[in-house]
């Protein structure tokens, strides 16, 4: 592993591609756009149909800090995720989705605040913009800080504006589900690590309308096998914390 600067750190940013020709290239320019320039972005394409692997390859020949992952076969966003968290050399790890952005000031004052309060998980506000990026939706507001049950039931934590201090959590494993990124904050917080909200506007999430995750139904029944399936709750404490993300998801995205 590369000797890092501890007073500026390496941070490595984990995006997964699939079919990502469209979005690919604006994602990786808010990244090549950040005033903060320490950083290596790891994307694995997992075994798009379409040219998003040949789009990274000939951004990352201009740009040695972009580095193209290659899956050998199609496994989903939970294990491109953890290919890219195996080839991370950085202290702190960055969450960004293929069809999302940055602002240019998002790596530099999310890493400010975790370095002046010693936070050790971090998430930021941000804006939802149309499919062709035209139209932006108000400031989604956040929590300050969230804990363990806490986040059962509540849906504040947006995956690409995620920071993490990976020396201070220890290793970070997918679990393969769905809702990955969600299982992920849950395993953390479950440690008695605390999720803090830095109350500023950092990033642009983009709404697809084909993504599986705008199917409302679908992404109902994955929120509720993560509480049944992977974090074990039982039936009654599940549902009460399902009806509370429920109604915390219809409040945050009632009106775009």
């Amino acid at each position: 592993m590369p000797r890092q600067n501890p007073k500026v750190p390496l941070v490595s940013i984990v995006t997964p591609a699939y079919n990502a020709t469209r979005f690919i290239a604006r994602t990786i320019g808010s990244v090549r756009d950040q005033t903060y320039t320490n950083w290596e972005m790891i994307i694995v394409d997992d075994c798009s149909r379409d040219d998003t692997a040949s789009q990274v390859e000939a951004i990352a020949a201009e740009d040695p800090r972009i580095r193209l992952i290659k899956q050998s076969q199609n496994g989903g966003p939970a294990m491109a995720r953890e290919t890219a968290l195996k080839a991370a050399s950085g202290r702190y790890i960055a969450f960004l989705d293929s069809d999302d952005m940055w602002l240019p000031e998002k790596l530099e004052r999310q890493l400010g605040f975790m370095q002046k309060h010693g936070h050790v998980f971090t998430y930021t506000s941000y804006r939802r913009i149309s499919e062709d990026g035209e139209s932006c939706g108000r400031m989604i507001s956040i929590p300050f800080a969230l804990n363990y049950s806490q986040l059962l039931r509540n849906t504040a934590i947006a995956t690409s504006t995620v920071l993490i201090d990976r020396d201070r959590t220890g290793p970070l494993k997918m679990t393969r589900t769905y809702y990955d990124d969600y299982a992920l904050w849950l395993t953390l917080l479950k440690r008695g690590i605390i999720a803090h909200g830095l109350q500023e506007d950092l990033m642009r999430y983009r709404i697809v309308s084909r993504s599986v995750s705008r199917h409302k139904l679908n992404s109902a029944k994955w929120v509720w096998r993560t509480y049944r399936d992977v974090e074990g709750l039982a039936f009654h404490y599940a549902a009460w914390c399902f009806l509370n993300y429920a109604w915390r998801a219809y409040r945050k995205y009632a009106n775009f």
